[in-house]
C-alpha cells in the first residue's frame, strides 16, 4: 500500500507543474485545474477573443515591418514601420499577461500541493487592486509616454537602419533595410568620416569649455558674494542675475547683431579702445567658436551662481566655527570644508550641464546657424556646428534622414554611457558617503 500512497502524494504535489503546463498550452486552463473557475474563464475569454483574433493583425503588421511594403505609391514604408512598432508593443503587453497567467497557475498549484486553498476570485481581485494601485494610477501616464516618447524613439532608431533619404522617399520608393551601413559610412567613409570627427571633437571641446566657464565664473562670483564683509551683496547679486532673466533667444539674437563684423558695437568698441582691425566674429571658425563660448558664458553664469550660492548657504556654520576654534586659516576652511562639499553637491549638476551643452542646439543655431561653412565638410556642416545642429541640417536641409538617425543613436550612446559612468564614479547619490 505504501508505494501507492507515495505515488498518490507525488501526483498531488505535481499540481503546480500541471497547472503551469495547462496555462502555457491555453490561457486559463491551469486556473480551471486549480479550481479557480471565474479567473480561468476570464483568461480563456481573453485568449479566445483577443489573442486568437489578433493573430492575423500581428502577422500582417510584422510582415509589413520586415518588408516595408512591396508596391511603390501604394504601400507606404513609414506607415508599415509605425504599424509594426505598435504591434510589437502590443505583443509585449500580451506576452506580459500570458506570463502572468502561467505564474498565477503555478503559484496557486503550489498552494494546493502544500495543502492550502487558493484565494477566491474576490480576494485575488482585491489583492491585485491593492498591490497594483500605484501601477493603475500610473498607467494613463505610461500609455501617453509610450505613445509620444517610446514609439517615436523606436521609430527614429529604426530609420538609422534604412536607406531613407532624398532619393528613397516613400511613397514613391519602398525603403530597404541596410543594416549598419549608415553607421559604417558616417564613421569610415572619406569626407563623411572627416566631417564627423571634426564636429564630434568640437562638440566635446564646446561641452567642456561651456560647462567649465559658466560654473567657474558663477562659482567665483557666488563665493565672492557669500562673504559677509561685502556690502550691497543683494543688489550686486540681483544685477548679475539679470542676463538670466532675459529670454535666451532674445539675448542670442542681440549678441548676433552686436558681433556683426562691420556694424556690431563690439568691434566698434574694440577699434576705439585698442585700435585693432575688425574681428570676424561670425565669419571665421576660430572667432566664431570664441564668440559662442563668450555668449554662452553670458547666458549661463547667473544660473551657476544661483546654484552655487544655494549650496554655500546650506553648509552648516558649525563646521566653520569648529575650524576657527582649531585655528584654521581662511584658505584652510575653504580648501577643507567649502570646496569638498561644494564639489560633491556640484558633481551631478556638472554632469547634467555637460550633457545639456552636448545637445545645446539653440545657441548654435540662433547665433550663427552653425557657420561659417567649411570646404570639404559634408551634410552642410559648418565650423561651429555640434552634432545636434548637424543632425538638424541633415534632416531638414539635406533630407539625409538615415544618417541623421545614425548620428542620433551615436549621441545617445555617448551621453548615456558618460552619464552612467560618472554618476557611478562620483557616488553623488549615496548620501551615507557624503562626508567620506
Amino acid at each position: 500500500m505504501e508505494p501507492q500512497i507515495q505515488k498518490k502524494i507525488k501526483k498531488i504535489e505535481n499540481r503546480r507543474c500541471i497547472a503551469a503546463i495547462l496555462s502555457t498550452v491555453f490561457m486559463g486552463a491551469g486556473q480551471i485545474a486549480n479550481g479557480q473557475f471565474i479567473k480561468g474563464f476570464l483568461f480563456i475569454i481573453f485568449n479566445a477573443f483577443v489573442i486568437i483574433n489578433s493573430i492575423p493583425y500581428f502577422i500582417r503588421s510584422f510582415q509589413g515591418l520586415v518588408t516595408l511594403g512591396e508596391t511603390p505609391m501604394k504601400d507606404h514604408s513609414l506607415f508599415f514601420m509605425v504599424y509594426g512598432i505598435i504591434a510589437l508593443l502590443l505583443l509585449l503587453v500580451i506576452l506580459a499577461i500570458y506570463l502572468f497567467n502561467i505564474r498565477d497557475a503555478y503559484k496557486n498549484g503550489k498552494l494546493l500541493d502544500n495543502g492550502q486553498k487558493p484565494a477566491s476570485f474576490y480576494i485575488s481581485l482585491k489583492r491585485i487592486i491593492e498591490g497594483g494601485y500605484p501601477y493603475i494610477v500610473l498607467s494613463p501616464g505610461l500609455i501617453v509616454i509610450t505613445a509620444i516618447t517610446i514609439l517615436p524613439m523606436i521609430f527614429s532608431m529604426l530609420i538609422a537602419f534604412t536607406n531613407y533619404d532624398l532619393y528613397h522617399s516613400p511613397p514613391k520608393h519602398i525603403l530597404d533595410w541596410v543594416g549598419i551601413k549608415n553607421f559604417y559610412k558616417v564613421l569610415t567613409l572619406g569626407s563623411w568620416s572627416k566631417t564627423f570627427r571634426n564636429i564630434f571633437g568640437w562638440t566635446v571641446i564646446w561641452s567642456i569649455l561651456s560647462t567649465v566657464s559658466t560654473f567657474g565664473l558663477g562659482g567665483f562670483l557666488a563665493i565672492l558674494l557669500n562673504n559677509p564683509r561685502i556690502k550691497f551683496r543683494k543688489i550686486i547679486r540681483t544685477l548679475l542675475i539679470l542676463p538670466w532673466a532675459i529670454p535666451a533667444f532674445v539675448s542670442i539674437l542681440i549678441w548676433r547683431g552686436m558681433l556683426n563684423t562691420n556694424f556690431g558695437i563690439i568691434n566698434k568698441l574694440l577699434v576705439q579702445l585698442f585700435n585693432i582691425n575688425n574681428i570676424p566674429w561670425l565669419y571665421e571658425v576660430f572667432w566664431a567658436r570664441v564668440a559662442l563660448i563668450l555668449v554662452n558664458l553670458w547666458l549661463g553664469f547667473p544660473y551657476a551662481m544661483i546654484l552655487i550660492t544655494g549650496i554655500l548657504q546650506s553648509i552648516p556654520g558649525d563646521l566653520y566655527e569648529a575650524a576657527i576654534v582649531d585655528g584654521a586659516s581662511g584658505w584652510q576652511k575653504f580648501r577643507n570644508i567649502t570646496l569638498p562639499l561644494l564639489l560633491y553637491s556640484m558633481a551631478p549638476l556638472l554632469i547634467m550641464t555637460f550633457a545639456y551643452n552636448f545637445n545645446n542646439f539653440n545657441i548654435i543655431y540662433l547665433l550663427n546657424d552653425g557657420g561659417p561653412a567649411v570646404f570639404g565638410w559634408q551634410g552642410g556642416a559648418g565650423g561651429t556646428d555640434i552634432l545636434i545642429s548637424w543632425i538638424f541640417k541633415l534632416t531638414f536641409q539635406k533630407l539625409k534622414y538615415n544618417y541623421a538617425s545614425a548620428i542620433s543613436i551615436i549621441i545617445f550612446i555617448i551621453i548615456a554611457g558618460f552619464s552612467i559612468y560618472n554618476f557611478r564614479r562620483t557616488r553623488s547619490f549615496q548620501e551615507e558617503e557624503m562626508l567620506q
